[in-house]
């Protein structure tokens, strides 16, 4: 093994998990579909990088294989990382498909990976080997909901009725331009059925006439609910800026009116960092979320369709355990 790895492993801190030097195999889980247009050569770039480094690479397109090799590599002690090539939905299927504790590095590609900008992991093939090799690893919390783990949040509502139109006509890589015409059809036709929001925490925050949370007997009634894991959405967005991917919570966030005009109203309070402080806002941390609602209301993961509700939601502290780089410890306290 390179003994630059070793020397960069073994002067760090102990705030973080290393893997140990003898841990040479690395799997890439690369989707065809994602971000085929910028990303073909990105992967290549990573394995010759890697190999270079004197691993020993494998880039694997099928999820199946994908779980068996990771689950191999890990019995037997030779599994170094697992590399997830794409987007916000790549990693979270690529999640899903490997064993806890399997240590899970990024390479940006595809039309959006909040993830990689919350890690501050570029879309460098040079720089994600690195990353590797170093071998710095932090624990983060994830959620599962009706028993698909997700890594940023849930949305049910408008945005998830977008998310479902985008991809019932999905062909091949997502831009952001294909977004305007599932936007435009859900502003027509979508009806902001209400959602009774259910949560396991005790106050409501943002809400000044409310000091005692709903109980499982009285849900919070909304019209739009987001639960966040990590502080990021599409866009820049941040519905709840003060959420913490390890405090084993998630924040809840709902909005209490339905229609298109008051949901570009809530969008503008989002975007200007004042919509905490409206009373038709609701927030809150919990370890549990249930939501549901008498019509046929999507929810979305990560961007990508999760079904349609209800939906069962709960934390997972430390699900995670993600490669990155020693300037992401030092900002985050790590």
């Amino acid at each position: 093994m390179d003994w630059w790895c070793f020397i960069m492993a073994v002067c760090m801190d102990d705030a973080t998990e290393y893997r140990p030097t003898e841990r040479n195999e690395v799997l890439i889980s690369a989707n065809p579909r994602a971000g085929a247009r910028s990303g073909s050569g990105a992967v290549q770039e990573l394995e010759q990088a890697l190999e270079q480094r004197d691993y020993q690479v494998e880039v694997v397109h099928d999820l199946d294989l994908l779980s068996e090799r990771a689950d191999a590599g890990v019995s037997e002690g030779r599994l170094r990382a697992v590399v997830a090539a794409g987007g916000d939905g790549t990693v979270a299927v690529v999640v899903n498909s490997i064993p806890v504790g399997v240590p899970l590095a990024i390479l940006p590609l595809g039309t959006e990976n909040l993830l990689a900008k919350y890690l501050q992991i570029p879309p460098d093939p040079e720089r994600v080997a690195d990353l590797i090799c170093a071998g710095r690893t932090v624990p983060l919390d994830a959620g599962r909901a009706n028993g698909r783990i997700f890594l940023l949040m849930v949305g049910c509502g408008f945005d998830a009725e977008v998310v479902r139109r985008l991809h019932a006509a999905r062909e091949g890589h997502i831009s952001h331009l294909d977004y305007a015409k599932p936007i435009i059809d859900s502003i027509r036709n979508y009806e902001y059925p209400p959602l009774r929001v259910y949560c396991d925490a005790q106050a409501v925050a943002g809400n000044p006439t409310t000091t005692d949370f709903p109980q499982q007997n009285q849900p919070i009634d909304a019209h739009f609910a987001f639960v966040i894991n990590l502080p990021r959405y599409a866009g820049g967005l941040s519905f709840a800026p003060d959420a913490v991917g390890t405090d084993g919570r998630l924040d809840v966030c709902t909005f209490q009116e339905g229609s298109f005009w008051s949901g570009l109203r809530y969008l503008t309070g989002v975007v200007l960092g004042q919509h905490e402080s409206w009373d038709e806002c609701k927030t809150a941390r919990a370890t549990r979320v249930r939501i549901e609602s008498d019509g046929e209301v999507p929810f979305q993961l990560d961007g990508d369709p999760g079904g349609n509700l209800p939906v069962e939601i709960e934390v997972l502290p430390g699900r995670l355990r993600m490669v990155v780089g020693e300037e992401w410890v030092a900002k985050e306290g790590g």
